[in-house]
């Protein structure tokens, strides 16, 4: 059985012990600031991103990262004799996946090694397919093995949210479904999800603290019945109504795992201050 690494990208987000814990490597997306560009997760962080935002006269863009960014990362692996299982943002929100594609191409004969698989996700809905590949590798799994299951784990997984504002994704034309809150009454919070990869609107509440509620719900509607659930907490500068909402869902779903994060930079630049919601999975 071939030996392999698991690449995936700074969006899922994956707190810096669990990455360690399973030797996992992420390749950074780009955050681009007028005329300065930082690696996503490496040159900046999310308390100097969103401190620098507030008084920012030039708004941020991103960008995936470069398919010679990509190579450079493959080719290590595969010099030091592994084989790469690459799981990445939605091909539908980023052209990360793309860049991986290319980088595949740019290796010749040695991206036969390389193996690529589209989340349809970001943040830990993506992370926990990682997860899930890192430990049934673990456990002794092939790389087709964890390929299989990754891809099969779209159904098992999502992320729901509330955004204080649609302003970042309409900007940043990450909007998708959502286009039809747009003109919405000021006070209302739109929840969103990841559906097929992209971002949908599923409602509207008209305060905050309810916008966590509902969030609870449509994640407890969705897990119902269902094993080992687990879930994670993903915040914008909001850590404490983060942390609010993870304690009661780990509560009331009996969650096998709960992880605490932050969305990096990147998804940050998308989803705006003030995002709170939960990504889950289940068996």
């Amino acid at each position: 059985m071939s030996k392999f690494a698991i690449v995936t990208d700074s969006t899922s987000y994956i707190p810096a012990e669990v990455m360690g814990k399973y030797d996992l490597k992420a390749v950074p997306l780009a955050l681009i600031w007028g005329d300065e560009t930082f690696r996503d997760g490496v040159d900046i962080q999310p308390s100097e991103f969103y401190s620098r935002l507030k008084t920012a006269k030039v708004m941020p863009s991103t960008s995936q990262p470069s398919p010679v960014a990509m190579q450079t990362v493959f080719q290590g692996l595969v010099d030091q004799g592994l084989d790469v299982l690459g799981i990445f943002i939605s091909s539908k929100l980023s052209g990360t996946l793309q860049s991986a594609i290319q980088a595949k191409d740019l290796m010749g004969g040695a991206g036969e090694k390389v193996r690529l698989v589209d989340s349809q996700a970001t943040a830990m809905a993506l992370g926990f397919q990682v997860l899930a590949a890192a430990r049934a590798k673990e456990a002794g799994a092939s790389l087709q093995e964890c390929a299989t299951l990754t891809e099969k784990a779209h159904e098992r997984t999502g992320v729901y949210f509330a955004v204080d504002t649609l302003e970042f994704l309409h900007r940043g034309g990450r909007i998708g479904g959502a286009q039809r809150f747009i003109g919405s009454a000021l006070n209302l919070k739109p929840i969103l999800a990841l559906k097929d990869g992209k971002v949908e609107g599923v409602d509207r509440i008209r305060t905050r603290s309810k916008s966590h509620d509902r969030i609870l719900e449509l994640v407890s509607e969705k897990t119902k019945g269902k094993a080992n659930i687990r879930l994670a907490s993903i915040h914008a500068n909001a850590a404490e109504d983060a942390k609010k909402l993870l304690d009661r869902a780990a509560i009331e779903l009996s969650a096998a795992e709960t992880i605490f994060t932050e969305v990096s930079p990147v998804v940050g630049t998308h989803a705006g201050p003030g995002t709170v919601g939960l990504a889950y999975m289940f068996d």
